[in-house]
């Protein structure tokens, strides 16, 4: 890998993981804790904006229809948010299968209660 001047061992060919975190600023395998709230972010805002719907605009935007655009995109957020987590930790010593099991399940209980009280 050929890496921008002033990074890697003067000339001698190879670079080291350290020469590249340096030069990114950040390995990704330490983001897990912004993926998570970026993920948490991205459902409270897909709420806000069927809730927009159940409050605001029920004769254009009935309820069963909110729940369902509401649950498919949990879903969709979901997959993603898994996809990212597992993709970013791919090759490093890093396990966060608790944290992303216990965000998708506080997750899904939060959907389910939401389509069951909210807009009713």
């Amino acid at each position: 890998m050929t890496l921008p001047k002033g990074f890697g061992s003067g000339g001698a060919g190879g670079s080291s993981s350290a020469d590249v975190e340096r030069m990114i600023g950040r390995r990704v395998e330490n983001m897990t804790g912004m993926i998570t709230l970026s993920f948490i972010a991205a459902w409270l805002a897909t709420f806000g904006g069927t809730a927009a719907g159940y409050f605001y605009y029920p004769w254009a935007y009935p309820t069963p229809s909110g729940h369902f655009a509401f649950i498919v995109l949990t879903i969709i957020e979901a997959i993603g948010y898994i996809f990212c987590v597992k993709v970013m930790e791919e090759g490093s010593n890093k396990n966060s299968n608790g944290l992303v099991a216990g965000v998708v399940g506080a997750v899904t209980i939060g959907t389910i209660m939401i389509a069951l009280f909210v807009g009713k």
